[in-house]
């Protein structure tokens, strides 16, 4: 593991939802998952069987995860083992992320979403209003 600390005086999080973590302090292994419909209709009408995620193609799709084939290497100079930060405000963390304030060995994370419209044919709109 890497040997610098991370030291702030305020963190201040407004909002955490849907799968996301605070991770502080140092870890091995981070991982975020996250999958979800987003269903845009111009008229309201649920038929009940809806969220199979299984039936949706990009769902069951293998990650596709590029290799690496080349030798990496890294120099490092760190003249202070501490990297300081005094304040730290977010606004949100969502879907699946991760919110880490310390060392980290391996970070996987995934979010997979299926946009759906469905709009009325044209030359049949309804006034909805």
């Amino acid at each position: 593991m890497l040997a610098r600390t991370s030291s702030i005086d305020h963190l201040f999080v407004n909002q955490v939802a849907f799968s996301s973590i605070i991770q502080l302090g140092d870890s091995c292994f981070l991982n975020g998952f996250s999958r979800a419909l987003a269903v845009q209709r111009e008229v309201e009408f649920f038929h009940g069987n809806e969220g199979n995620f299984p039936a949706y193609k990009i769902f069951r799709m293998p990650l596709p995860l590029p290799s690496i084939n080349e030798a990496i290497s890294i120099s490092r100079y760190n003249p202070t083992p501490i990297i300081k930060a005094n304040n730290i405000h977010v606004t949100a963390v969502s879907n699946s992320s991760i919110l880490h304030v310390g060392n980290t060995k391996h970070v996987s994370m995934e979010v997979r979403i299926k946009h759906i419209r469905q709009l009325l044919p044209r030359g049949n709109e309804q006034d909805i209003s």
